[in-house]
């Protein structure tokens, strides 16, 4: 209703252009005056007569007056100037000629209107599009015929499709019988006051009704003119009616300020008007629909026309309500923050001409260059004059720009970082190697290379960042050796995982243009550790990613490269950085992922695994004593036998990292935590200063009276106690142990406990776990032995292999299918590579060319369908180490004869029967340990790779070393039946 009433097309105005000579003023009293001279009481003056015949020339036919309609009053029109000077504006061009009156005009051009009828009386602005229309108005009016038949234009009907500015548009297109069948009938005579391009300002006169039409383009149509039905004007009804409208269009004309431009018009003319005058203009003021305000220019019923604008100007001192009571809440929420806001520039206005405070951004470049000052000597000039630049900038810039926020992050980034600010390097090698055994038990190349780089630091006087790999399976401590380098060289420690990584932008930031860009994870490392020579711990760097964002893999070059990271350049910061100081430890599982590239640029130290015995020692020093303390139990409280502990390793955590071993001994503990409490078992004295003691020893908890009964009970002895602990299956052992502790105030606790035992010794219990009960709390063994065979059967022979939890032993079995003449041929099973299922083929080969050589008159392999299988086929499994093995597999079924007892080989084979070089020895071996193999087969050239293993890893073991098959024929099948057995 607002949008159809503020726009210039809709508006309908009140004339009010009058002759300053004419212009009358009146007091605020008018509108009471008005209702005087509406009933008759007040003598109409002089001057509002003439200013009758002016503000419409005729717009009323005075019928129901009980007067003859006046002649028009002829104004003098000295100084006049032509229409096309522009003087249409001016008072004396709405004066109307005296002939030909209005009412002789009974054939008229038919103007549609879009929005709203024009009242008599009142004017409105239209445009007129169509160049026929405007030029018969141009034509009308210079032949001095002005007049014009103003139609509402009905609604079309509206359909789904039909867009709301399609109907508006139309209004131009319609034309002739269309154009005839969409105006209302009942429409307004209006005077053409002015023609100013294609707008053409109307003046309403009197009602008008379309009869037929003349013409169709430009649309005529023949009119009657229309008149009031008869009225009393002394009719108590209409003036009781009209004076509620008048009261009405008061306050509404206080209240509303859309209405203020028609106050003056209103309070200075309202003389003049008569009761119809009075219902058209309070329904062309309103802001009532066109439809509604077209019904108000259809009734000739005075009364009911003043009924219905008494609704609608009712309605519209609602609508005024509302819209003053919306506005008085909105402007209660508003003023508290403008005048909190208000009083926060005063105030800041004040303190900055106190001195007490300085702008926003005077402030920021006072915080920056206080940040930068302790580095300012040590950061390098470029640095400086980058930051000095954008210092210059901030000021330059509005605070309220993007471009301000942008620069003040920048400097924030930039006057963080630690230029040239290094921590204090410890080149102790002793310390470090103390620092270093105590957070690792083994790991002797790793100890070693550490404690060679701080030798050299130490001759050098400075240290050189390097780049370390370390490779191993999971668990066996990468990520914590990392921690530890860098508390034995005093250096801040910093780490993150880079898996599964494949955004570039990570490593190299991102462009400041970007919103939200940030820098790469190097300076955000440095900004956290605050010094320029960290121990950066790059995680799962094998498990790099790559997608759309680019290749992870290829940014790091720059990073790891020692040629290149003295000069890194973040793209965020977009000023090289000195990365020379960092020592950089990268961890990876399988080293074969890791980019050729990047590969080249890390020295790799290989961590294999952990054996039984180094187990042992790392679940008793570090993993028992960080689990103990993490479920707070004490150390008297628990003891754990070493066979409980070997039985957990060897059937429970056979991997060769140490975390799943972890898990299991805090599973452990939190088991007997659980026990402690239930039975009532506490580490902190009670208020008379005894130990609260367990009294049962089972894991379950009893039935509730028998559970009081066994926490009151106290006359517990050891033989009782231990009896106890074997009752259940799922209980747990217990040992008693006497001591002489006895509480001080004796007598008390005999008057408290008659029950209790007089004597001076009391029972403290120790939970014990051992073979018997290790099931009770880690659940039946994951593991068996690998061994299979006590007695290897012929055609089956034990190889070693590598995978990524570390060494295992894998039995290579060949049986017979079916034999027959020429049906040779080898099917293999077990899930095996491509690599393995070639060794296989070779294996074929090499032993049929070994039969022949060595029993000429045997034809098995010509005749003999065999099937070659791998055990655990749910297992992938490829890898060349397996090649001599399947030949031994393939000669022992041929020749029936089973291999030595205790044996195991691995090797790759060519089809001459040479033994190359494998991998994975120390895992290997481990694996032998572990199936309790005591003869092992290595080629010749993984001698110094066996001769680099710790002591107490090739103790007990019988290694030969081959670079032929033959060798190891002799080996496999040349033992003694009657001296060695099998």
């Amino acid at each position: 209703m607002l949008k159809s009433l503020l726009s210039s097309s809709n508006r309908v105005h009140c004339i009010t252009t009058v002759a300053p000579s004419l212009r009358v003023k009146h007091d605020s009293n008018s509108l009471f005056d008005a209702v005087g001279r509406l009933t008759g009481l007040t003598r109409r003056s002089p001057t509002n007569s003439l200013f009758r015949a002016f503000f419409c020339s005729d717009s009323s036919d005075g019928s129901g007056s009980g007067s003859e309609s006046q002649p028009v009053v002829e104004v003098e029109e000295k100084g006049v100037e032509s229409e096309s000077d522009g003087s249409d504006s001016k008072a004396s061009s709405a004066i109307v000629p005296a002939y030909p009156r209005p009412e002789d005009y009974l054939t008229v051009l038919a103007l549609p209107l879009p929005h709203r009828p024009l009242f008599p009386g009142f004017y409105m602005p239209i445009y007129v599009k169509d160049p026929k229309l405007l030029a018969a108005l141009q034509e009308s009016r210079k032949r001095q015929a002005p007049y014009a038949g103003a139609f509402l234009l009905k609604d079309e009907p509206v359909t789904e499709s039909s867009s709301s500015s399609e109907p508006e548009k139309s209004v131009y297109d319609i034309k002739g019988k269309e154009l005839f069948n969409r105006l209302h009938e009942v429409g307004t005579l209006a005077q053409i006051s002015s023609i100013q391009g294609d707008q053409v300002i109307l003046i309403g006169h009197r009602r008008l009704r379309i009869t037929e039409m003349v013409s169709e383009d430009p649309l005529t149509v023949k009119v009657d003119h229309l008149k009031e039905k008869p009225y009393d004007k002394d009719d108590d009804v209409i003036k009781a009616t009209s004076f509620e409208v008048i009261s009405t269009l008061r306050d509404v004309l206080k209240t509303s300020s859309l209405w203020r431009d028609h106050v003056q018009t209103y309070s200075q003319h309202i003389g003049d008007f008569n009761f119809p005058r009075l219902a058209d203009f309070g329904a062309a003021i309103s802001g009532a629909n066109k439809l509604q305000c077209q019904e108000v220019l259809e009734e000739l019923d005075v009364h009911k026309r003043l009924q219905l604008t008494l609704e609608l100007v009712k309605k519209e001192m609602e609508i005024s309500k509302i819209q003053e009571s919306i506005a008085k809440a909105i402007e209660e929420k508003i003023s508290g923050e403008q005048r909190r806001y208000l009083l926060n520039e005063q105030l800041k206005a004040i303190k900055k001409e106190l001195g007490l405070e300085t702008d926003d951004k005077t402030a920021l470049s006072a915080k920056f260059r206080e940040r930068l000052e302790p580095n300012r000597e040590k950061c390098p000039p470029h640095v400086l004059q980058v930051i000095e630049e954008e210092l210059t900038k901030l000021q330059l810039l509005e605070a309220s720009s993007s471009e301000f926020n942008v620069t003040r992050n920048y400097l924030d980034w930039l006057t963080v970082l630690p230029w040239g600010n290094y921590s204090d390097e410890n080149f102790d090698v002793i310390r470090a190697q103390t620092i270093l055994d105590e957070d690792h038990y083994g790991l002797t190349d790793v100890k070693e290379r550490i404690l060679e780089f701080i030798a050299v630091g130490k001759l050098r006087g400075t240290s050189q960042g390097k780049i370390i790999c370390l490779s191993g399976p999971p668990g066996v401590g990468k990520t914590s050796i990392g921690r530890s380098i860098a508390r034995a060289l005093n250096r801040k420690f910093y780490r993150f995982s880079v898996g599964g990584l494949s955004d570039v932008a990570e490593i190299k930031g991102h462009r400041r243009t970007y919103i939200g860009a940030m820098p790469g994870k190097m300076v955000q490392c440095l900004k956290n550790v605050g010094t320029a020579n960290p121990l950066v711990l790059i995680d799962e760097i094998d498990k790099l990613g790559s997608g759309h964002a680019g290749d992870p893999a290829s940014a790091l070059l720059e990073l790891l490269d020692p040629e290149q990271n003295a000069n890194f350049l973040d793209h965020y910061l977009d000023v090289p950085i000195d990365l020379s100081k960092v020592l950089f430890v990268c961890t990876a599982n399988v080293v074969g992922n890791i980019p050729n590239p990047l590969l080249d640029r890390m020295e790799v130290i290989a961590i294999a695994g952990y054996i039984t015995d180094e187990k042992m020692h790392i679940a008793r020093d570090y993993l028992e004593k960080t689990a103990r303390e993490a479920c707070g139990v004490k150390p008297e409280q628990v003891e754990m036998t070493d066979a409980a502990l070997l039985g957990l390793i060897e059937n429970y955590c056979r991997e060769a990292g140490v975390r799943n071993l972890q898990k299991h001994i805090e599973k452990i503990y939190r088991k007997i935590a659980l026990r402690l409490v239930r039975e009532g078992s506490s580490n902190e004295p009670d208020i008379s200063g005894k130990a609260v003691q367990p009294s049962d020893a089972k894991a379950e908890v009893d039935d509730e009276s028998d559970h009081h009964a066994a926490a009151n009970k106290t006359n517990v002895d050891a033989e009782s106690v231990g009896n106890i602990g074997h009752e259940s299956e799922t209980s747990v052992q217990v040992d008693s142990v006497q001591t002489n502790d006895q509480p001080k105030d004796s007598k008390d606790a005999t008057d408290n406990k008659e029950h209790q035992e007089t004597e001076a010794t009391k029972a403290v219990e120790k939970v014990l776990v051992d073979t018997s009960n290790l099931a009770d709390f880690v659940g039946k063994p994951v593991f068996h032995a690998e061994r299979i065979y006590d007695q290897t059967p012929v055609g089956v022979v034990m190889g070693l292999a590598w995978t990524a939890m570390g060494g295992s032993t894998l039995y290579i079995e060949t049986t017979l299918v079916e034999q027959g003449e020429g049906k040779g041929a080898l099917h293999i099973t077990g899930q095996l590579g491509d690599v393995m299922k070639e060794s296989a083929q070779i294996a074929h080969t090499l032993a049929r060319a070994i039969l022949l050589e060595k029993e000429p008159d045997n034809p098995f392999f010509a005749n003999s369908k065999l099937h070659l299988h791998v055990p655990a086929g749910a297992t992938p499994k490829d890898g060349p180490s397996a090649g001599c093995t399947m030949i031994t597999s393939l000669l022992s079924l041929a020749m029936k004869k089973p291999v030595r007892k205790d044996l195991a080989m691995t090797g790759e084979v060519t089809l001459t029967g040479k033994i190359l070089p494998i991998g994975g020895v120390k895992e290997k071996t481990i694996a032998a340990k572990r199936s309790e193999v005591k003869t092992i087969v290595f080629p010749s050239a993984n001698r110094r790779d066996y001769d680099e293993l710790t002591a107490n890893v090739r103790d007990g073991l019988d290694v030969h070393f081959v670079d032929d098959y033959s060798q190891i024929f002799s080996l496999a099948f040349g033992y003694d039946d009657n001296n060695t057995g099998n």
